[in-house]
């Protein structure tokens, strides 16, 4: 494997949150939950994301980012389960334009999103199950083994009225 290309389709833009679909290497891996999707892209001005986003209740912008799996979490190298499982060491989005420390952890309900990136099962209305199940399986399968073996990470996020999928 050259890269590993993740890619998160955003299919329900709700009020209070956002449903995606995670796909790895183009294959349904789980589904997503994020903040609510104001409609920023990563090509927007600066400024003008600035003024639609509301602090850790709005979803990163559409676009491509690199994802680094060498930085320790602050908060969750903090967090014992985190720490045995994995060292603190989350999958962290960088260069997300007006967002810092965007990272994919776990998590059931949109208040545990605050600008990241939540994967599970989506089988309740606005919420997500399995998402401990989900997580280690993308962390084991995928993530580690790619920070192992520096392969290089990307996501896309987009819309589900633009682009792949």
């Amino acid at each position: 494997m050259e890269q590993l290309k993740l890619s998160i389709k955003r299919i329900a833009a709700k009020t209070d949150y956002t449903i995606g679909h995670l796909y790895v290497n183009g294959k349904l891996f789980c589904d997503t939950l994020e903040n609510t999707d104001r409609g920023l892209d990563q090509k927007m001005p600066l400024e003008e994301l600035q003024k639609r986003k509301v602090y850790g209740k709005t979803a990163i912008p559409t676009g491509t980012y690199r994802v680094t799996m060498n930085r320790k979490s602050p908060k969750f190298s903090k967090i014992d389960y985190y720490r045995d499982f994995c060292g603190g060491y989350m999958p962290r989005l960088l260069q997300v334009p007006g967002f810092e420390g965007v990272l994919i952890h776990r998590g059931n309900r949109e208040e545990a999103t605050e600008g990241c990136l939540l994967v599970g099962d989506n089988t309740s209305k606005g919420g997500l199950s399995n998402s401990k199940v989900r997580w280690e399986g993308l962390m084991e399968k995928y993530l580690i083994p790619a920070k192992e073996n520096n392969i290089p990470i990307t996501i896309e996020v987009y819309s589900n009225d633009s682009s792949k999928n």
